[in-house]
């Protein structure tokens, strides 16, 4: 549960820099829910543009390569 729409997209982000999602699947978008008023992520209809945006321009990418690297690296 997320407290702004802008926390819930940070999120949906990391999530999809941590883990490595096969095509198709892993959350795409985040909702606000209308019983407890937070934002959530999902993994249903239409993917968040701003993620959307991010993968089109491969920061996701570059930076699942920089959290290689740093665990590679980490003591």
């Amino acid at each position: 549960m997320y407290a702004s729409l802008q926390v819930a997209e940070d999120a949906l982000i990391e999530t999809r820099i941590k883990f490595d999602y096969a095509t198709g699947y892993g959350p795409v978008g985040v909702y606000r829910c209308d019983d407890c008023g937070l934002y959530h992520i999902t993994s249903q209809g239409a993917m968040n543009e701003r993620l959307a945006q991010y993968i089109r321009e491969g920061k996701i990418e570059r930076e699942k390569e920089v959290t290689r690297w740093t665990r590679k690296w980490k003591p």
